[in-house]
């Protein structure tokens, strides 16, 4: 008789915003992936506290997390490098450590991180006011006088 086997500990946990319409995509194609229950997927945009992390939600909305078995927090791209590496991608998560490849990743996810709500449609006045360059145009009556002489 063969004995049960323990089920597979998780690789890592991921804390994604439920609420963002491409973080739910990739959520869907890693949940399929994910044959072997290596991941753990909690998403911060219900009931979650996030004090249960020593952090607060806003922390948590600007850039992507996840928590390993050991309990260590990552954040940004390792966090995606730990998830394709729980799904059996190795390969093209050892690419990605490349020191070049690695710089281009991690400014690729730090301009999406800092634009996601207003790159998925989600900005309001609380989440997206941010001041405006104005440029100075004489047609508009911006132009001081006084800087031309």
């Amino acid at each position: 008789m063969q004995e049960p086997t323990a089920p597979s500990p998780f690789a890592i946990e991921v804390f994604f915003d439920g609420e963002c319409p491409l973080c739910t995509r990739e959520v869907s194609l890693l949940r399929r992936l994910d044959t072997h229950s290596r991941i753990r997927f909690t998403d911060i945009a219900t009931s979650f506290e996030p004090a249960s992390l020593g952090l607060d939600l806003a922390t948590l909305m600007a850039v992507i997390h996840g928590r390993l078995p050991t309990g260590e927090v990552v954040t940004g791209v390792e966090v995606f490098r730990r998830l394709y590496a729980a799904v059996g991608f190795e390969r093209l998560v050892s690419l990605s450590r490349l020191p070049v490849i690695r710089q281009l990743l991690d400014a690729l996810y730090a301009w999406f991180a800092k634009n996601r709500l207003r790159l998925t449609g989600r900005c309001d006045q609380a989440t997206c006011d941010l001041p405006r360059k104005t440029r100075l145009r004489p047609e508009a009556g911006t132009f001081n006088n006084h800087e031309q002489e």
